[in-house]
């Protein structure tokens, strides 16, 4: 068994130095006939720049898990593609059968291939993974390293998709939001290859992309809900909680860039709370109904599931030296993740330290982090605590922005408990949290510069 799994490793590492180059050249062949479409003069020179770090994250994280970390998320997601591509192998009809199946069928012709599998379970967000890898597979004799670039490109389009919303946004920053989007190295390296956050960081890119060309530009009505649709599918059977914390926010944004389209002035004054409580009851129904039964997000279960995961990570880290920290006692409630907040939202925004990195990873990671620090506390101190909170709540964007960060590190670092997986799970929040502070300082230039202007006209000549 260990000769034939070397055969099979050998055969995988030859396939992949032959095919890698020849899907790259496809990829970046694509990538030039279609870039007229999605870029302008300013855009233009960032797009296959962006294209290539996204395929130097993605080479440079299947190499870190094979020979730093001897393993993980990534290589299991291949195992069982290839599992499901060796049922192709034994007959189409079964192999179909494997690719089609949510995790939950018990048919004796799949028996053989699903008893290698640990994630063949009912909606299964890892085996929902493994699938789409397989199908990829399909398309390029299952080589691990094309079907990472497949990974990555889903993920640069959704990434792409977000910054030309954003530079519509605020087209003075065009630059600045390239470099937010495009070359973080956590968002260009986790962000990319053969992992589930791949394709999430491409779903709410594209989301988001969605709601800002349908819901508040108006256009495209019909590909945008069809894009939104998707977006929002892919989110629920994979992480469902990065929509949770999405949805609020953009409910809000949509409503504060449309309200000052109402005319009727009373209308406008009655909109306002009445949209607020309607978006609260549809976020409140939407955690209940999309979570309802499941083990992990379930909102009836999720301060449990929190404290035994966070538990769980910790004592791992703990027992392998690993990066863990603790944020206090987390007795099972969301009252109790509520009080931890506020200590999340910093360690997922700034940790960890540098004193606190215990391997060349976390060295960069803290590096990262306190980039954000710097960064933060600079706007802060350049335009002040009190008009800062005012610029925020007055710009919708900003409103967006900041809500669904500061929640999201709020839900991630509570049930996290290990720095290296933080790193990991944050990376939705880091465009929208950075592209943020970016407008932020932007706005308050505009500002400066016309008071300014303001006050020379009013000088007497």
């Amino acid at each position: 068994m260990a000769e034939k799994e070397r055969e099979n490793l050998t055969a995988m590492v030859i396939s992949d130095f032959f095919l890698t180059p020849l899907f790259l050249a496809i990829f970046y062949g694509l990538a030039y006939l279609i870039r007229p479409a999605v870029t302008n003069q300013f855009t233009k020179p960032y797009f296959i720049r962006a294209l290539s770090f996204k395929f130097l994250g993605c080479i440079a994280l299947g190499l870190i898990y094979q020979f730093y970390y001897k393993g993980g998320d990534t290589f299991n997601y291949f195992h069982h593609a290839t599992l499901i591509h060796s049922a192709f192998d034994h007959s189409f009809t079964t192999g179909w059968k494997l690719l089609m199946d949510n995790g939950g069928s018990k048919d004796p012709v799949i028996a053989p291939y699903v008893a290698g599998m640990f994630w063949h379970e009912p909606n299964s967000a890892e085996f929902l993974v493994s699938r789409i890898a397989a199908f990829f597979g399909l398309l390029c004799f299952n080589s691990y390293a094309v079907i990472s670039l497949f990974f990555t490109v889903a993920s640069f389009s959704g990434v792409w998709a977000m910054y030309i919303a954003f530079a519509k946004i605020r087209p003075h920053v065009y630059k600045q939001l390239a470099w937010t989007l495009f070359y973080i190295p956590s968002l260009f390296f986790w962000g990319s290859g053969l992992l589930k956050d791949s394709l999430c960081l491409g779903a709410l890119g594209w989301l988001f992309y969605a709601l800002y060309r349908g819901a508040i530009q108006r256009q495209v009505l019909l590909k945008c809900s069809l894009i939104g649709i998707i977006a929002a599918y892919t989110l629920i059977s994979i992480k469902v909680y990065i929509l949770l914390c999405f949805l609020p926010a953009a409910l809000l944004w949509v409503f504060n860039e449309t309200h000052a389209q109402i005319k009727n002035k009373t209308a406008r004054l009655l909109a306002k709370p009445l949209f607020i409580g309607l978006g609260a009851v549809i976020g409140f129904y939407a955690a209940l109904n999309i979570t309802k039964g499941d083990a992990k997000y379930d909102v009836d279960r999720i301060g449990e599931r929190s404290k035994i995961t966070a538990d769980y990570i910790y004592q791992q880290s703990v027992q392998q030296e690993g990066s863990a920290y603790h944020l206090g006692e987390l007795d099972g409630t969301i009252g109790g993740m509520i009080k931890l907040a506020p200590m999340a939202i910093v360690t997922s925004l700034y940790r960890p330290f540098l004193w606190e990195a215990k391997n060349p990873v976390m060295v960069l990671s803290a590096l990262e982090a306190f980039f954000f620090l710097v960064f933060t506390l600079r706007i802060f101190y350049r335009v002040g605590v009190f008009r800062t909170l005012s610029i925020i709540t007055s710009t919708p964007i900003l409103l967006l922005c900041f809500i669904f960060s500061l929640t999201f590190a709020a839900s991630v670092g509570v049930s996290t408990s290990n720095f290296g997986t933080l790193v990991r799970y944050k990376i939705p929040l880091i465009p929208f949290y950075l592209s943020a502070l970016y407008i932020l300082d932007d706005i308050t230039k505009a500002n400066v510069r016309m008071r300014k202007a303001v006050q020379r006209s009013l000088q007497p000549a």
